[in-house]
């Protein structure tokens, strides 16, 4: 009973119209959507309306929150759900702001058996055991008034919570069947070595060589291309590419702002 409630109330926020405010909001800064087709819009506009009363917002460092902020991250993260059943990234709870890069204290090792204390500075986090995610709002405005530099703070941590679904930070996301499973795994394992490489040989790449740290970061740094640079990335990795559209159920490049491939 609990699953159906839930789902019926998901049902009557996709239908509620929104509102002119964050109609303009999302105009001014996520100029992807005026390209979307009339059917993909409105179902993004119902995705927001869940995601906005199912997910809470908190401001940290003296950030005030506005609905500019929460409405132009919840309309960018309900981007990567066209098309797909969707349980609205179950892991995540709440979405804390900075106003921008921000430090946090780590451990790192040095000399083999030696770990070092200190601070590091980061524009965005996100963690699925602890339900949080963490973005630097300059930042994360930036990457949506240009949809195709290749880089979206937004696309990028929430890439990850669609990684931590199945539960593990694998690269791998929750996939229909077995077989899909084999040939993502194909097509991924070549296409990190492929980075790997580019990045130890300084060779020059599309994908942005911070995927090479693991899988994980890997399928993040193709998402952010897959949505940003849907139509070099078509060129250049094409079964990457096409791996890609499977999973997500959409076609960035009929899309997308970049100049023709």
């Amino acid at each position: 009973m609990f699953g159906f409630g839930r789902e019926r109330r998901r049902r009557e926020l996709r239908n509620q119209p929104i509102s002119e405010a964050w109609r303009a909001i999302i105009s001014r800064n996520l100029p992807f959507f005026e390209r979307l087709t009339a059917d993909d819009q409105k179902e993004l506009l119902g995705h927001l309306q869940v995601f906005l009363s199912e997910k809470r917002f908190e401001g940290c460092a003296g950030l005030q929150l506005t609905d500019e902020i929460r409405v132009t991250i919840a309309t960018t993260a309900c981007l990567l759900l066209l098309h797909r059943k969707t349980n609205y990234f179950p892991q995540l709870l709440t979405i804390l702001v900075y106003p921008s890069g921000y430090l946090v204290e780590e451990k790192q090792p040095f000399d083999g058996s030696v770990w070092t204390e200190g601070k590091s500075g980061r524009l965005g986090e996100t963690e699925g055991r602890m339900g949080s995610l963490v973005l630097a709002w300059d930042a994360a405005k930036e990457g949506g008034h240009d949809p195709a530099d290749g880089k979206n703070l937004i696309i990028h941590e929430f890439a990850h919570q669609l990684d931590y679904e199945d539960f593990a930070a694998d690269g791998v996301p929750a996939l229909a069947t077995r077989e899909d499973l084999r040939e993502w795994t194909a097509v991924m394992r070549t296409e990190f070595a492929l980075l790997r490489a580019s990045d130890e040989t300084g060779i020059p790449t599309l994908l942005d060589t911070y995927g090479a740290t693991n899988p994980a970061e890997f399928f993040a740094v193709a998402t952010e291309a897959f949505f940003e640079q849907p139509r070099a990335l078509r060129r250049l990795h094409p079964k990457l590419y096409n791996e890609m559209q499977r999973f997500f159920q959409q076609d960035p490049a009929a899309y997308s702002s970049e100049e023709p491939a």
